[in-house]
């Protein structure tokens, strides 16, 4: 049975049409004005509504072990989170165990998400380390529709050298692959820590001190440098600061191609709140840190003018009680991580549409077409046209809220974002044709399918 949505307007990163929209056997099968109804249809009215393509959060931890403790969430509960918010589909971490093998890693991760999950999803395959067997196994994956890569510059289970970092560049260049880096100078964050810790100040206040902005811009300075001499389009996630930025431009200027991620928390928080009463500062615990206002203006800033291309969370819960309070008495045993998924489109419709910061069509190319393009997904996915997945939000704009833990489908037990007022919200939630969600409650879960991805489009 087909569905037809009728007297909405749809939006894409381009422009904007009241257009009606026939969606049946998972496609959108017609677009056009005044569609007449076909014998068997189901008609939805969705006047004064917003037709959006289903959001995608490219950067998620859904289930996730940091050797001490595992995510209050797994797929299951993020993912509910996810489709009530929009999110139709996510891009997780698959990380090896050191020594194990990429394909080994990539069943764990299928055998985590398959039937479980509700929202479409893929993977990125992390590289915690690198060798001949690793190497061999980046084409392997390129096949399995795993077309991009992390690795890290800080946490020491996870990093890598530089010379690791450059020689997977070389062979991630060779199969147009992405590569996204954590970037942070790990030795100086560990020689940071054991300095405050060792003088004693161990509240939340000194956590953001232990990862200034300098020590993620010199990061993404290298990272830039490699990738210049590889040759190599790369990825920067979850970028939190002007001198970062600053360094991308710079890198942009000699004709380098840079993609560059920021998330929901460093546009809406800013680093006074890890110096709340109590223990209230653990929530914000994340790396990096939250930055300052100044910095979050800067962010903004370019968010608006284009250098930052996406949004999406690095969505990794932790629960405040028995998690978080690990490190009570010492900032550096707090788990590092934020939940996120279930709120990004709703926080960046109300303080970036709603107020006037960004347009419609920017927030749709921020939090799904560009991501689409980027990570090999377009145009099954990100956009709203006859032969794509019929992945859509119905965005109400007259929508009002607040958000709140107790209301969340996240298992989590606390949102960063509590008390915030929102506008606009999602009505209905459609994946691949089907209803999953309708206002902030889930309809039918555990849809979700693994997205085999193409290679990237480095000239998006």
């Amino acid at each position: 049975m087909a569905i037809l949505l009728k007297g909405g307007t749809i939006v894409s990163a381009s422009g904007r049409r009241q257009l009606d929209l026939r969606m049946e056997a998972e496609i959108i099968q017609e677009i056009g004005s005044d569609l007449a109804a076909n014998p068997g249809d189901q008609v939805i009215d969705v006047q004064g509504q917003f037709l959006l393509p289903g959001f995608i959060d490219a950067h998620t931890h859904f289930e996730l072990n940091n050797g001490v403790t595992d995510t209050a969430d797994n797929f299951t509960t993020s993912s509910r989170g996810a489709i009530v918010g929009g999110t139709t589909s996510i891009i997780d971490f698959a990380t090896p165990e050191r020594g194990g093998t990429l394909r080994d890693c990539l069943a764990e991760w299928h055998q985590m998400a398959e039937r479980k999950t509700s929202c479409d999803y893929s993977y990125h395959m992390s590289l915690i380390e690198w060798n001949q067997q690793i190497a061999s196994e980046v084409p392997l994956m390129i096949e399995e529709g795993i077309s991009s890569f992390k690795m890290y510059m800080a946490y020491d289970n996870l990093r890598t050298s530089d010379g690791a970092i450059f020689e997977a560049m070389l062979a991630i260049r060779k199969e147009h692959g992405m590569l996204g880096i954590h970037c942070e100078n790990g030795d100086m964050v560990n020689e940071l820590i054991k300095k405050l810790v060792g003088e004693g100040h161990v509240s939340t206040h000194y956590h953001p001190l232990s990862r200034p902005d300098s020590v993620e811009a010199e990061a993404v300075e290298r990272y830039l440098m490699m990738a210049d001499l590889a040759g190599l389009p790369v990825n920067i996630v979850h970028l939190s600061t002007q001198r970062s930025l600053e360094s991308v431009k710079r890198a942009r200027d000699r004709g380098q191609k840079v993609f560059v991620e920021t998330c929901p928390h460093y546009l809406v928080l800013d680093d006074q709140l890890y110096d709340g009463p109590g223990f209230e500062g653990g929530k914000y615990v994340c790396s990096p840190p939250l930055r300052s206002k100044a910095d979050q203006a800067y962010l903004w800033d370019n968010v608006i003018s284009g250098e930052i291309d996406t949004i999406s969370t690095d969505h990794c819960s932790f629960n405040f009680k028995g998690q978080k309070e690990l490190g009570l008495l010492d900032f550096s045993k707090i788990p590092n991580g934020l939940p996120g998924v279930e709120t990004r489109p709703i926080l960046m419709y109300s303080y970036g549409v709603a107020t006037g910061r960004i347009t419609l069509e920017k927030m749709v190319a921020l939090l799904s077409e560009k991501i689409a393009r980027q990570f090999g997904m377009f145009p099954q996915k990100g956009i709203l046209q006859v032969g794509s997945q019929a992945d859509i939000v119905v965005w109400n704009p007259q929508g009002k809220g607040v958000i709140s833990a107790k209301t969340q489908e996240q298992a989590v037990d606390y949102t960063p974002f509590e008390g915030m007022e929102t506008v606009g919200s999602p009505r209905q939630v459609y994946l691949r044709g089907q209803l999953v969600a309708e206002n902030g409650k889930v309809i039918l879960g555990n849809q979700g399918r693994f997205i085999h991805r193409g290679t990237s489009d480095w000239t998006c």
